[in-house]
């Protein structure tokens, strides 16, 4: 009996021990972690943790709805942050309070949409776990509030105006139509504080934080406005989501620094300085089914101007086969030509000099004249010229040396066009096969280089690498903006028929040296077409570089874009003077190693434009001009060498000192107009140093082919030659069409001069069928006046088809 009552009295003492350590376990458990009751997915708490208490809350919520968390803290320190683990079903969200980013832009108030999961087993209702914990020995107060959102998804049409923080992005659910393909999410703002678009296949997990965002999906930077276009074949779900986040600094709306002061411990003192207001509208775009329509248009279009000119040919070979048109009168070039001079002896005697001055062979005669009557032992003038001895050089000499006969007082083209046909045809000639190669060489490695540009955006998603404009963006195939790119179809056709025009007038004028002999080489200015071929070949190329250059516009390949454009500014000129100089006009190896100069100052101005560089570029650009001046002046006859300062000092002191006018009146005006309109944008330059380089340069070229035009043209009135009609309308169209497309041009959709973000500010809607921009109406309209400026350089001279060269003057 007694060992029985021991043992029970042990048994009972074990009994009570258990109980007590069980007890033990339970309480300390119940106060590391507080857990609420199980209940909906919309309350407001506040509560308080420490590094050993910590908070837990649960609730659930319907499958169909959305949960956004929020949470903040006012006391919480770097040192010993709050930690909020959402748990869901199927992913786990994290962060922390105070809220870091890139370790200095600190914010006390998170909040966090959770990714939208489907049904798990058939259930209806979704469970998650907020748990709140801290390392911190003092107790840390927060407050969290769990709530459904409202109107989560987007739809067409409809604008939502949301606000976004750094600490507080936002993400909607789109779902495409059934009869939609295409869309543009559009988002647009009143301040320029910078934030991201993205978007992204919908499904968990979203990355909508500043350091995740960038890892899947499409995303472009915003100050103002945004637009990405979304295509239904992108999404297996035929769905997505629109992300949006506020980056913690405006770095892409060209700051360095926040806007905000960083040694604040906690931002959340301060929560709108970083707020956004952002609209965001998704809007239908184009679909591909209907790109036919404007592809098909503009390529009718193209072809109205080869109809048009097939039937201007056809109607101009009828009426020439009926004797309507003159036909080129026959004369001995040997024998005196007895034609009514386009100038006035008035005219003639003054062109060029300082006075009614006689040739250096008329001189002669009358010098020889003198002699003969002073003379007592000649009594004719062979005697009278032998007694002159070596006093007057009567031989040929003036008409064989160039130095001698360039430098007449009375210049015309048959001055400028001794050398052969043949052989000019054959310097000509290498204007347009060494063009073809350098093209040929020129395009295959840009072609190689835009399009892995063109691959890296498809791949990384990265918009902010090509800077289109993204309202009107049309992507097709692996293009990011289709339209930009086939909107250069313009160049390329135009040029193909302008080439087919050149070789029609080189077929024609072949026909008419054939039928009626080398008699017609002394007559008209000289037809030599190697530069008009090349015109032709530099508008073809210049659209498959521009082209090129819209498959991903940037900062870094704009020359692909302007390299043409400077080529054809250019020959353009050179084909100007190559209509009276034949013979000094500069060969094709020349004038390709000075235009690829042209290029290489460009690159140059590109990488390194700042003002050393512009000063630098000054010196030069004066020193260019200087050197084309004399040469010009001179007709070629000019010496670059050692002796070009003496030479100058001469100049200075006969013709700026002792004479009233200098020797070539007309030539001095246009080098001087052109002298001072070239140091007025050498001054440009160095006061405000354009940030495009590139476009400084070019409009140095354009402005100086323009020059010319008119001089030329002014000149021709001058000397009452006559402009045929189809120059003349042709004139018209140019300044016409000129000015549309500078307009066009001036809307400035894009610039890379700026940030992407800050390029996006001056993006526009598409203003031409749904399908084109500004820009490509620029490319349009551009293509048509240069297409018709050369049609008006080809046919500038006509009138002089049947007048002698001896009697066309040199300008």
């Amino acid at each position: 009996m007694g060992s029985y009552c021991k043992r029970y009295l042990l048994t009972s003492t074990c009994l009570t021990r258990h109980v007590l350590v069980l007890f033990v376990l339970v309480s300390t458990f119940t106060s590391c972690i507080c857990q609420d009751p199980v209940g909906r997915c919309e309350f407001n708490v506040t509560g308080f943790v420490t590094s050993g208490y910590d908070d837990r809350h649960e609730c659930e919520y319907n499958s169909s709805k959305v949960i956004r968390v929020s949470a903040s803290s006012s006391e919480a320190k770097r040192q010993f942050p709050l930690l909020f683990v959402v748990r869901q079903q199927k992913s786990v969200l994290s962060w922390s309070v105070p809220y870091i980013i890139q370790s200095q832009y600190v914010y006390a108030d998170v909040s966090h949409t959770l990714c939208p999961e489907a049904n798990v087993a058939g259930n209806q209702s979704h469970h998650i776990v907020i748990d709140v914990t801290t390392q911190s020995p003092a107790n840390e107060s927060y407050s969290l509030k769990v709530g459904i959102v409202d109107d989560f998804q987007l739809t067409t049409g409809e604008e939502r105006t949301i606000r976004v923080n750094p600490s507080e992005p936002l993400y909607f659910l789109y779902e495409f139509p059934q009869n939609v393909q295409s869309v543009v999410v559009k988002a647009s703002s009143e301040d320029s504080i910078c934030a991201l678009v993205s978007i992204q296949e919908a499904q968990c997990p979203v990355y909508d934080q500043q350091r995740n965002v960038e890892f899947v999906g499409t995303h472009q930077t915003m100050t103002t406005q945004a637009a990405i276009t979304v295509q239904r074949d992108a999404f297996m779900n035929n769905r997505f989501y629109a992300v949006f986040v506020v980056l913690p600094n405006d770095e892409c709306a060209g700051g360095n620094e926040a806007i905000f002061n960083i040694t604040n411990p906690l931002i959340g003192d301060d929560p709108t300085v970083r707020d956004k207001l952002i609209q965001v509208i998704i809007a239908e775009s184009l679909p591909e089914e209907e790109f036919w329509k404007p592809i098909i248009l503009t390529i009718g279009v193209m072809l109205c101007f080869y109809l048009i000119a097939g039937v201007s040919i056809f109607i101009f070979d009828k009426r020439k086969s009926k004797g309507e048109l003159g036909t080129l009168e026959e004369q001995d070039p040997d024998t005196d030509i007895d034609h009514e001079a386009p100038l006035t002896q008035s005219q003639k005697a003054t062109y060029g000099t300082t006075g009614a001055e006689p040739t250096p062979m008329e001189a002669a005669k009358t010098l020889n004249a003198t002699n003969k009557n002073v003379s007592t032992n000649s009594t004719d003038d062979d005697d009278s010229t032998s007694s002159l001895g070596g006093d007057i050089d009567m031989l040929d000499d003036i008409e064989q040396e160039k130095e001698i006969y360039r430098t007449k007082m009375v210049l015309y083209v048959s001055d400028l066009a001794r050398k052969t046909p043949k052989t000019l045809q054959r310097k000509y000639k290498l204007y347009y096969w060494n063009l073809l190669t350098i093209s040929i060489f020129y395009v295959l490695p840009v072609m190689q280089l835009v399009l892995t540009y063109q691959l890296v955006v498809n791949t990384t998603g990265n918009e902010d690498t090509c800077y289109y404009n993204f309202l009107c963006a049309i992507p097709y195939g692996v293009l990011s903006a289709f339209n930009n790119v086939f909107s250069n179809v313009g160049y390329m056709m135009l040029g193909i028929l302008y080439l087919f025009l050149v070789w029609r007038k080189d077929y024609m004028h072949q026909k008419e040296v054939a039928a009626k002999g080398p008699n017609i080489h002394h007559y008209g200015i000289p037809k030599h077409f190697g530069l008009h071929y090349a015109l032709g070949i530099a508008l073809f190329m210049e659209g498959i570089l521009s082209g090129c250059y819209h498959v991903c516009p940037s900062y870094t390949n704009f020359q692909f874009d302007t390299a043409f454009m400077y080529i054809i500014a250019g020959l353009g000129m050179l084909k100007l003077y190559q209509q009276r100089h034949q013979d000094v006009n500069a060969n094709a190896y020349a004038s390709y190693a000075c235009l690829a100069i042209v290029i290489f100052i460009a690159m140059l101005g590109v990488l390194f434009g700042n003002v050393a560089f512009y000063v630098l570029f000054a010196i030069v650009h004066f020193l260019t001009c200087t050197a084309l001046s004399a040469q010009i002046y001179y007709m070629g006859t000019w010496k670059m060498n050692f002796g070009i300062f003496k030479r100058i000092f001469l100049v200075l002191k006969t013709d700026c000192l002792q004479c009233a006018r200098p020797v070539y009146v007309d030539r001095m005006i246009v080098l001087i107009i052109g002298n001072a309109v070239n140091w007025a944008l050498i001054v440009f330059g160095l006061v405000t140093t354009p940030k495009d380089f590139s476009s400084y340069l070019l409009a140095i070229l354009i402005v100086n082919l323009l020059l010319y035009m008119a001089f030329y043209m002014i000149m021709k009135l001058r000397y009452k030659e006559r402009i045929v009609p189809a120059a003349m309308v042709f004139t018209v169209f140019t300044c016409v069409i000129w000015a549309f497309a500078l307009y066009f041009f001036m809307l400035g959709l894009t610039s890379w001069n700026e940030t992407p973000a800050v390029s996006r500010e001056f993006n526009e809607g598409c203003i031409l069928l749904k399908f084109y921009d500004g820009h490509d109406v620029w490319h349009f309209l551009s293509s048509f006046a240069l297409f018709f400026s050369f049609l008006l350089v080809l046919t500038l001279d006509d009138d002089l088809d049947n007048v002698p060269r001896d009697k066309i003057p040199v300008f």
